[in-house]
Protein backbone atom coordinates (compact mmCIF):
# COMPACT_ATOMS: atom_id res chain seq x y z
CA UNK A 1 0.00 0.00 0.00
CA UNK A 2 1.79 3.70 -1.03
CA UNK A 3 0.96 6.59 1.29
CA UNK A 4 -1.68 9.09 0.93
CA UNK A 5 -0.53 12.18 -0.28
CA UNK A 6 -4.01 13.88 -0.85
CA UNK A 7 -3.12 17.05 -0.77
CA UNK A 8 0.00 19.26 -1.10
CA UNK A 9 1.85 21.04 2.00
CA UNK A 10 -0.10 24.52 2.52
CA UNK A 11 1.19 26.96 5.45
CA UNK A 12 0.95 25.88 9.10
CA UNK A 13 -0.43 28.18 11.41
CA UNK A 14 1.14 26.70 13.74
CA UNK A 15 3.42 28.51 16.85
CA UNK A 16 5.97 26.98 18.90
CA UNK A 17 4.95 26.79 22.70
CA UNK A 18 7.54 27.56 25.33
CA UNK A 19 11.03 26.39 25.44
CA UNK A 20 9.84 24.51 28.95
CA UNK A 21 7.15 22.65 26.90
CA UNK A 22 9.98 21.29 24.38
CA UNK A 23 10.58 18.87 27.60
CA UNK A 24 8.00 16.82 26.10
CA UNK A 25 8.91 16.11 22.41
CA UNK A 26 11.38 13.16 21.64
CA UNK A 27 12.41 11.40 18.55
CA UNK A 28 13.06 8.05 18.27
CA UNK A 29 16.39 6.86 16.48
CA UNK A 30 16.21 3.59 14.47
CA UNK A 31 19.17 2.17 12.67
CA UNK A 32 17.81 -0.20 10.18
CA UNK A 33 19.54 1.33 7.06
CA UNK A 34 22.86 1.05 5.55
CA UNK A 35 22.41 4.61 4.24
CA UNK A 36 22.78 6.46 7.80
CA UNK A 37 25.29 8.63 9.28
CA UNK A 38 27.53 7.31 11.68
CA UNK A 39 26.35 7.63 15.53
CA UNK A 40 28.64 10.47 16.27
CA UNK A 41 27.56 12.45 13.31
CA UNK A 42 23.65 11.69 14.35
CA UNK A 43 24.43 13.26 17.46
CA UNK A 44 25.53 16.95 16.14
CA UNK A 45 22.10 16.80 14.14
CA UNK A 46 20.32 16.08 17.31
CA UNK A 47 22.17 19.06 19.32
CA UNK A 48 22.07 21.23 16.33
CA UNK A 49 18.38 20.99 16.17
CA UNK A 50 17.31 21.11 20.05
CA UNK A 51 16.53 17.93 20.25
CA UNK A 52 16.92 16.98 23.85
CA UNK A 53 15.17 13.49 24.00
CA UNK A 54 15.97 10.30 22.43
CA UNK A 55 14.57 6.86 22.17
CA UNK A 56 16.82 3.90 21.15
CA UNK A 57 15.48 0.80 20.56
CA UNK A 58 17.73 -1.22 21.99
CA UNK A 59 21.24 -0.73 23.61
CA UNK A 60 23.57 -0.89 20.99
CA UNK A 61 27.60 -0.38 22.06
CA UNK A 62 28.23 1.57 19.00
CA UNK A 63 24.85 4.53 19.16
CA UNK A 64 25.35 4.46 22.65
CA UNK A 65 28.72 5.74 23.13
CA UNK A 66 28.01 8.38 20.93
CA UNK A 67 25.82 9.81 23.68
CA UNK A 68 28.54 9.51 26.16
CA UNK A 69 28.72 12.61 27.83
CA UNK A 70 26.30 14.30 26.44
CA UNK A 71 24.44 15.77 29.25
CA UNK A 72 22.16 17.87 27.00
CA UNK A 73 20.12 14.84 25.64
CA UNK A 74 17.99 12.16 27.75
CA UNK A 75 17.69 8.57 26.93
CA UNK A 76 15.01 6.25 26.92
CA UNK A 77 16.48 2.68 25.95
CA UNK A 78 15.07 -0.42 24.88
CA UNK A 79 15.31 -3.80 26.29
CA UNK A 80 15.00 -6.23 23.26
CA UNK A 81 12.67 -9.11 24.06
CA UNK A 82 14.75 -11.37 23.85
CA UNK A 83 16.50 -10.70 26.89
CA UNK A 84 13.12 -11.11 28.77
CA UNK A 85 13.09 -14.65 29.89
CA UNK A 86 16.81 -14.31 30.96
CA UNK A 87 16.06 -11.15 33.45
CA UNK A 88 12.96 -12.77 34.15
CA UNK A 89 14.39 -16.01 35.52
CA UNK A 90 16.68 -14.17 37.14
CA UNK A 91 16.54 -12.22 40.54
CA UNK A 92 17.11 -8.36 40.51
CA UNK A 93 21.14 -8.88 40.63
CA UNK A 94 20.62 -10.60 37.23
CA UNK A 95 19.25 -7.30 36.25
CA UNK A 96 21.36 -4.96 37.86
CA UNK A 97 24.46 -6.71 36.13
CA UNK A 98 22.70 -6.57 32.86
CA UNK A 99 22.11 -2.72 33.02
CA UNK A 100 26.03 -2.51 34.17
CA UNK A 101 27.02 -4.42 31.47
CA UNK A 102 24.96 -3.11 29.16
CA UNK A 103 23.91 0.15 29.64
CA UNK A 104 25.48 2.23 32.29
CA UNK A 105 29.22 1.22 30.85
CA UNK A 106 28.56 3.34 27.99
CA UNK A 107 26.42 6.32 29.32
CA UNK A 108 26.09 7.45 33.19
CA UNK A 109 22.77 7.07 34.44
CA UNK A 110 21.91 10.53 34.63
CA UNK A 111 21.59 10.68 30.95
CA UNK A 112 18.84 7.57 31.12
CA UNK A 113 15.74 9.10 31.34
CA UNK A 114 13.54 6.08 30.88
CA UNK A 115 13.77 2.08 30.69
CA UNK A 116 11.71 0.58 27.81
CA UNK A 117 11.27 -3.00 28.63
CA UNK A 118 10.68 -5.13 25.57
CA UNK A 119 8.03 -3.51 22.66
CA UNK A 120 5.00 -4.52 21.97
CA UNK A 121 4.98 -7.75 23.14
CA UNK A 122 1.46 -8.84 23.95
CA UNK A 123 0.85 -8.74 19.88
CA UNK A 124 4.44 -8.59 18.38
CA UNK A 125 5.67 -11.30 20.16
CA UNK A 126 3.44 -12.97 22.69
CA UNK A 127 5.62 -15.96 23.07
CA UNK A 128 7.54 -13.27 25.51
CA UNK A 129 4.22 -12.11 27.55
CA UNK A 130 4.59 -14.74 30.51
CA UNK A 131 8.26 -13.37 30.63
CA UNK A 132 7.28 -9.41 30.85
CA UNK A 133 5.87 -8.67 34.30
CA UNK A 134 8.32 -10.73 35.91
CA UNK A 135 11.14 -8.64 34.01
CA UNK A 136 9.56 -5.62 34.58
CA UNK A 137 9.42 -6.26 38.68
CA UNK A 138 13.57 -7.55 38.77
CA UNK A 139 14.21 -4.07 36.46
CA UNK A 140 12.91 -2.01 38.99
CA UNK A 141 14.13 -4.30 41.91
CA UNK A 142 17.29 -3.06 40.33
CA UNK A 143 17.16 0.55 39.45
CA UNK A 144 16.19 0.83 43.38
CA UNK A 145 18.69 -1.03 44.74
CA UNK A 146 21.19 1.20 41.99
CA UNK A 147 19.23 4.35 43.95
CA UNK A 148 17.80 5.09 40.89
CA UNK A 149 14.04 4.43 40.63
CA UNK A 150 13.18 7.77 41.35
CA UNK A 151 15.45 9.06 38.32
CA UNK A 152 14.98 6.11 35.72
CA UNK A 153 11.09 5.22 34.98
CA UNK A 154 10.98 1.82 33.64
CA UNK A 155 7.49 0.29 31.51
CA UNK A 156 7.13 -1.68 28.34
CA UNK A 157 5.37 -0.01 25.00
CA UNK A 158 2.04 -1.49 23.83
CA UNK A 159 1.25 -1.52 20.01
CA UNK A 160 -1.94 0.76 19.70
CA UNK A 161 -3.99 -2.80 18.51
CA UNK A 162 -4.09 -3.84 22.56
CA UNK A 163 -7.10 -1.25 22.15
CA UNK A 164 -10.13 -3.23 20.26
CA UNK A 165 -11.89 0.07 19.76
CA UNK A 166 -9.57 3.52 19.47
CA UNK A 167 -12.36 5.69 17.32
CA UNK A 168 -14.03 7.18 18.50
CA UNK A 169 -11.03 7.68 21.05
CA UNK A 170 -13.08 8.67 24.16
CA UNK A 171 -14.16 5.17 24.13
CA UNK A 172 -11.40 3.06 23.75
CA UNK A 173 -11.14 -0.24 25.59
CA UNK A 174 -8.87 -2.72 25.55
CA UNK A 175 -8.90 -6.02 23.45
CA UNK A 176 -10.54 -8.38 26.48
CA UNK A 177 -8.33 -11.47 26.00
CA UNK A 178 -5.39 -9.36 27.08
CA UNK A 179 -6.98 -8.08 30.69
CA UNK A 180 -5.42 -10.85 32.81
CA UNK A 181 -1.94 -9.95 31.67
CA UNK A 182 -3.06 -5.71 31.29
CA UNK A 183 -4.60 -5.69 35.29
CA UNK A 184 -1.29 -6.66 36.89
CA UNK A 185 0.46 -5.03 34.38
CA UNK A 186 -1.28 -1.61 35.26
CA UNK A 187 -1.23 -2.44 39.25
CA UNK A 188 2.90 -2.73 38.90
CA UNK A 189 2.73 0.87 36.88
CA UNK A 190 0.87 2.31 39.80
CA UNK A 191 2.82 1.33 42.06
CA UNK A 192 5.90 1.91 40.19
CA UNK A 193 5.11 5.68 39.52
CA UNK A 194 4.99 4.50 35.63
CA UNK A 195 3.36 5.79 32.50
CA UNK A 196 1.38 3.62 30.08
CA UNK A 197 3.31 3.74 26.96
CA UNK A 198 1.42 3.26 23.71
CA UNK A 199 3.02 2.99 20.53
CA UNK A 200 0.52 5.29 17.95
CA UNK A 201 0.02 5.29 14.54
CA UNK A 202 -2.83 7.63 13.33
CA UNK A 203 -1.83 6.74 9.50
CA UNK A 204 -3.04 3.12 10.11
CA UNK A 205 -6.14 3.53 11.56
CA UNK A 206 -6.97 6.36 8.71
CA UNK A 207 -5.59 4.39 5.58
CA UNK A 208 -8.07 1.57 6.95
CA UNK A 209 -11.20 3.06 6.58
CA UNK A 210 -10.70 6.65 5.52
CA UNK A 211 -14.50 7.19 4.58
CA UNK A 212 -15.31 6.61 8.11
CA UNK A 213 -12.23 8.24 10.17
CA UNK A 214 -12.05 11.33 9.30
CA UNK A 215 -8.54 12.74 8.20
CA UNK A 216 -8.77 15.44 10.71
CA UNK A 217 -8.42 13.20 13.21
CA UNK A 218 -5.75 11.38 11.85
CA UNK A 219 -3.84 14.78 12.20
CA UNK A 220 -4.80 15.86 15.50
CA UNK A 221 -6.21 18.58 14.21
CA UNK A 222 -8.36 20.30 17.27
CA UNK A 223 -10.99 21.72 15.18
CA UNK A 224 -12.67 17.94 14.26
CA UNK A 225 -16.22 17.44 15.61
CA UNK A 226 -14.48 13.86 17.53
CA UNK A 227 -13.70 14.37 21.59
CA UNK A 228 -10.01 14.47 21.65
CA UNK A 229 -9.03 12.32 24.21
CA UNK A 230 -6.70 9.44 24.09
CA UNK A 231 -7.82 6.16 23.47
CA UNK A 232 -4.96 4.55 25.62
CA UNK A 233 -6.34 6.57 28.89
CA UNK A 234 -10.40 5.79 28.56
CA UNK A 235 -8.99 2.03 27.88
CA UNK A 236 -7.09 2.03 31.17
CA UNK A 237 -9.65 3.85 33.40
CA UNK A 238 -11.91 1.17 31.41
CA UNK A 239 -10.46 -1.15 33.06
CA UNK A 240 -9.84 0.46 36.63
CA UNK A 241 -6.54 1.86 35.64
CA UNK A 242 -5.18 4.87 36.24
CA UNK A 243 -1.74 5.99 36.59
CA UNK A 244 0.50 9.22 36.73
CA UNK A 245 1.35 9.87 33.17
CA UNK A 246 0.36 8.48 29.76
CA UNK A 247 3.12 8.52 26.95
CA UNK A 248 3.02 8.16 23.29
CA UNK A 249 6.17 5.75 23.24
CA UNK A 250 6.61 6.90 19.28
CA UNK A 251 4.12 7.76 16.36
CA UNK A 252 4.46 9.12 12.97
CA UNK A 253 3.18 9.16 9.22
CA UNK A 254 4.92 7.43 6.59
CA UNK A 255 5.55 9.03 3.21
CA UNK A 256 9.06 10.31 2.06
CA UNK A 257 7.93 14.33 4.24
CA UNK A 258 5.17 15.62 2.20
CA UNK A 259 1.46 16.45 2.71
CA UNK A 260 -0.04 14.85 5.73
CA UNK A 261 2.92 13.26 6.93
CA UNK A 262 4.20 16.88 7.98
CA UNK A 263 0.65 18.14 9.40
CA UNK A 264 0.84 14.96 11.60
CA UNK A 265 4.17 15.15 12.72
CA UNK A 266 3.04 18.99 13.84
CA UNK A 267 0.22 17.65 15.35
CA UNK A 268 2.04 15.66 17.40
CA UNK A 269 4.46 18.33 18.40
CA UNK A 270 1.54 20.79 18.94
CA UNK A 271 0.31 18.00 21.32
CA UNK A 272 3.01 17.98 23.58
CA UNK A 273 5.03 21.34 23.06
CA UNK A 274 1.74 22.83 24.17
CA UNK A 275 2.00 21.39 27.55
CA UNK A 276 -1.57 20.38 28.00
CA UNK A 277 -2.71 16.75 28.63
CA UNK A 278 -6.29 15.09 26.95
CA UNK A 279 -9.43 16.46 27.87
CA UNK A 280 -9.59 13.93 31.08
CA UNK A 281 -6.47 15.26 32.87
CA UNK A 282 -5.79 18.55 30.59
CA UNK A 283 -2.82 19.43 33.71
CA UNK A 284 -0.63 16.03 32.97
CA UNK A 285 1.36 16.84 29.89
CA UNK A 286 1.55 13.99 27.19
CA UNK A 287 4.87 12.93 26.24
CA UNK A 288 5.62 11.96 22.38
CA UNK A 289 8.50 10.72 21.03
CA UNK A 290 8.23 11.27 16.97
CA UNK A 291 9.24 7.99 14.93
CA UNK A 292 11.97 8.59 13.45
CA UNK A 293 14.86 10.22 12.82
CA UNK A 294 15.95 8.97 9.54
CA UNK A 295 14.30 6.92 7.19
CA UNK A 296 15.01 3.11 7.22
CA UNK A 297 15.84 1.09 4.04
CA UNK A 298 16.40 -1.93 5.90
CA UNK A 299 12.81 -2.14 7.07
CA UNK A 300 10.61 -4.93 5.83
CA UNK A 301 6.87 -4.80 5.24
CA UNK A 302 5.09 -2.01 2.84
CA UNK A 303 7.71 0.45 1.03
CA UNK A 304 6.15 3.41 3.72
CA UNK A 305 7.44 1.43 6.12
CA UNK A 306 10.53 2.59 5.26
CA UNK A 307 9.59 6.22 4.92
CA UNK A 308 9.22 7.87 8.05
CA UNK A 309 12.38 10.30 8.90
CA UNK A 310 12.24 13.31 10.51
CA UNK A 311 15.71 13.72 8.64
CA UNK A 312 17.05 12.20 5.42
CA UNK A 313 20.57 10.30 5.78
CA UNK A 314 22.44 13.99 4.35
CA UNK A 315 20.93 15.69 7.49
CA UNK A 316 18.40 17.86 5.24
CA UNK A 317 15.31 17.68 7.44
CA UNK A 318 12.32 15.96 5.28
CA UNK A 319 10.01 18.12 7.55
CA UNK A 320 9.91 21.85 8.12
CA UNK A 321 9.67 21.34 11.96
CA UNK A 322 11.72 22.77 14.78
CA UNK A 323 12.48 21.64 18.17
CA UNK A 324 14.26 25.06 19.74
Amino acid sequence: MKPHNLFTPFLLLLLLAATAHAANIGVCYGRVADNLPPPPSAVNLLQSNSISKIRLFNPDPSALSAFSGKADIRLMIGVPNEILPQIANGTGDTAANWLNSNIFSHVIPTQVSHLAVGNEILFKDPFYTPHLLPALHNFHGALKKLGLSDKISISTPHAASVLATSYPPSVGAFVPYILPVLHPLLRFLAHARSPLMINIYPYFTYAADPVNVPLAYALFDPSTAVVRDNANEGGVWGVGGGGDRDWVADSGWGGGGRGEGEEVQWGDCEEGLGGVGTPRRPSVPVEVYLFGLFDENGKGGEEFERHFGIFHSNGEKAYDISFA
